[in-house]
């Protein structure tokens, strides 16, 4: 990346005679000849075959092997081809790309990813993939610098799209492709993403793309899910670190939570003298790419993506930080707002103010440690919930539970517990660990079994879960894992540099340090479980100016412009990240332009089902209804620790029947789409 600046303030390297009419219908007749002759490449087929030749120096056998045909579609703006593990963009330095990308096409279905299989579905005609929807991967060029149009430099948006009518087989017998429902683009694309800043579209598409269509659209509605600039398989990405294990090298020491800081005053100099050093990594390894980051540039990539799906309006799913985008983009781009869902809202304004993102996402982590993790376990009772288990002879109270994992927490806090893996060895279970564990899982209530368990073994003295839980989550670098022949390490810088764009014109106080420590003592005190957290996310904004004095453009408008069609905002009543206020704030400035759901239920978003939410979702994805009033109440199916718990007790399926580390994994893994930052390693 170009460098427009430094530190030090140098530039650094950035009508014929009558005797002609005979034979010139001689000429013609030859021309009709030869054209007769090659009808098959007037087909669209024959055009197709003709273009990818182009694409690909004619290295690739003739259409007539392929029983799908063969991709990308000339056609096709986003030039999609089946995913495969090779289907990743063409580097920014590739001169040819779209020659490069071609290139990945594999002609094997049998490679392909392709949807589930459903009990309607079987062999068709001979067609083991008939009915079943496919995942295509592309990609997409739009400005670095939407503000600067003589920049020639770009981003490659990388996109996944989850197709639900599948491809349809060619004729190879008559040399054209076969034109039905089959392969068709649906009636309208759910966009998603998942939040973050710093969370892959790609990724959340892989993972729940198929839940998504059949839940908002009945499963007749594609979806389509990209990295944000920075992020991931998205071009340029934005690591600030080499190597992973460089990262995991430091954080043990820079992320300590300040109830086990010896010194909490020295603890914030070491880590906002690391915070220094890694934003000044980001400048020497990427220069003013840092710039062009924010939420508003984000938004505008989002209206790239509408513009090229060809669709008048955006249907969309965006959840937490993709709030956010979907608030500044609705507000940039009024005229293009279709049915756009925006779950687990923030208040983008916040996110305006100096440590906004942080400490305006406080109120709700403690209420649903108290009256979730602890109080839904003791009705669920110790059946289902490992910690309702009387330690005596007397039922298990409320009070007492939360006096018990009190006097635990602050054991941990005193002394570190002993812990041993066969995989790794030696290990701790530390405070900073411990609690990062308890936030992230108050994200999923479907990992309360779990957590349940191991808190309830750690109490009795038995470390095994806790190692295994929180090892796992604990470092990037995995050295079971064979070295990839190109190490590509994760995008974990680009949170802290978006949300400090968003902010970057917050005045710092003139204490400086002295202003951060005192807001880390009131996040902390305000809320014990998300504050470091929430603090360690905005913290690194105390050097980002020194770097970047000015991104390209944020959005500093309004957020109640009227809109072609209103939005429909959900927020819940116990999120631990995105406070019911939010939503009700936002709104309170929207008017007319949103209806609100207020989702009664745990968890990060609506993820807690609720038939009421789910209904109200679809009918607005589907029909664009809205409810009559400005906030409609729902309230979730069933309670955490008795999903899949029937009224004669035990299910097979129900997470308190599964193995607690399997389903601590899974719990990581969508973590890891909704909130990367609450993996750091600590």
């Amino acid at each position: 990346m170009e460098k427009s600046w430094s530190p030090a303030g140098r530039p650094i390297k950035p009508q014929p005679k009558r005797s002609w009419s005979k034979a010139l219908v001689v000429l013609g007749l030859v021309g009709l000849a030869a054209l007769y002759n090659d009808l098959p490449n007037l087909s669209y087929e024959g055009f197709h075959q003709q273009y990818y030749d182009h694409l690909a120096d004619g290295a690739v056998p003739s259409c007539a092997g392929f029983p799908y045909g063969r991709f990308p579609l000339p056609d096709d703006p986003f030039r999609f081809l089946p995913c495969t593990n090779a289907t990743l963009p063409p580097a920014l330095d590739d001169p040819k790309p779209e020659r490069s990308w071609a290139r990945l096409f594999d002609p094997n279905p049998k490679h392909w990813s392709w949807g589930n299989a459903t009990k309607e579905q079987g062999l068709l005609d001979g067609d083991p993939y008939a009915g079943r929807g496919i995942y295509l991967c592309g990609y997409l060029d739009v400005p670095l610098d939407y503000t600067n149009e003589s920049d020639p430099r770009i981003v490659r948006l990388a996109v996944t799209k989850y197709q639900v009518s599948g491809l349809a087989q060619v004729d190879t017998g008559l040399g054209v492709r076969v034109r039905s429902f089959a392969e068709s683009k649906s009636e309208r694309t759910i966009v998603i993403e998942p939040g973050g800043p710093g969370g892959s579209g790609t990724s959340y598409t892989w993972r729940a793309a198929e839940a998504v269509t059949k839940r908002l659209s009945d499963g007749n509605f594609d979806v389509l899910g990209w990295d944000p600039r920075g992020v991931n398989a998205t071009l340029p990405a934005i690591s600030c670190f080499p190597y992973d294990a460089d990262r995991d090298r430091w954080s043990m020491l820079t992320g300590q939570y300040r109830e086990v800081s010896g010194s909490p005053e020295a603890q914030i100099e070491v880590a906002d003298a690391m915070n220094n050093a890694t934003f000044r990594a980001c400048w020497e390894k990427h220069g003013d790419l840092p710039r062009f980051v924010s939420t508003a540039f984000v938004a505008r990539d989002l209206e790239e993506i509408r513009k090229r799906l060809g669709e008048d309006e955006m249907t969309g799913y965006l959840v937490s930080y993709g709030t956010g985008i979907g608030q500044t983009w609705a507000n940039m781009f009024p005229d293009s707002v279709g049915r756009v869902i925006l779950d687990g809202t923030e208040y983008v304004r916040d996110h305006r103010l100096l440590g906004g993102f942080g400490w305006t996402a406080l109120d709700n982590a403690t209420d649903a440690w108290r009256d979730g993790f602890l109080g839904e376990c003791l009705s669920a009772g110790p059946e289902f919930c490992a910690l309702a288990r009387p330690r005596g002879s007397e039922p298990v109270s409320l009070q007492e539970l939360e006096i018990r994992m009190e006097k635990l927490v602050v054991s941990i806090s005193q002394r570190p517990a002993a812990g041993y893996l066969e995989s790794s060895g030696p290990s701790l279970i530390t405070y900073s660990a411990l609690v990062a564990g308890i936030y992230g899982a108050l994200y999923n209530a479907n990992s309360w079994p779990a957590l349940a368990q191991m808190l309830y073994e750690l109490e009795a003295g038995n470390s095994t879960l806790a190692a295994a839980f929180l090892d796992g989550s604990e470092w990037e670098y995995d050295p079971t894992l064979p070295s990839p022949p190109s190490p590509k390490p994760s995008t974990d810088e680009l949170g802290a540099l978006v949300i400090c764009a968003d902010s970057y014109d917050a005045p710092l106080p003139p204490d400086s340090l002295a202003w951060w420590q005192a807001l880390w003592a009131n996040m902390t005190t305000q809320a014990w479980i998300s504050g470091n957290s929430r603090f360690f996310n905005v913290f690194p904004c105390q050097h980002f100016t020194t770097y970047w004095p000015q991104p390209a453009e944020v959005f500093r408008g309004d957020l109640n412009h009227t809109l072609k069609n209103p939005v429909l905002l959900i927020a819940e009543t116990y999120d631990p990240a995105t406070p019911l206020r939010n939503g009700r704030r936002l709104l309170n400035e929207m008017g007319k332009n949103a209806r609100l759901i207020v989702h009664h239920g745990y968890g990060h978003s609506s993820r807690d089902k609720s038939t009421c939410t789910d209904s109200i979702a679809k009918a607005y994805i589907l029909n664009g209804t809205v409810p009559d009033e400005q906030e409609t109440p729902c309230f979730a199916d069933e309670k955490p620790y008795l999903y899949g718990v029937n009224a004669r007790g035990f299910h097979a399926e129900s997470a308190a029947a599964q193995d607690p580390i399997w389903v601590w994994r899974e719990h990581i893994r969508e973590l890891a789409l909704w909130n990367p930052g609450l993996l750091r390693k600590t």
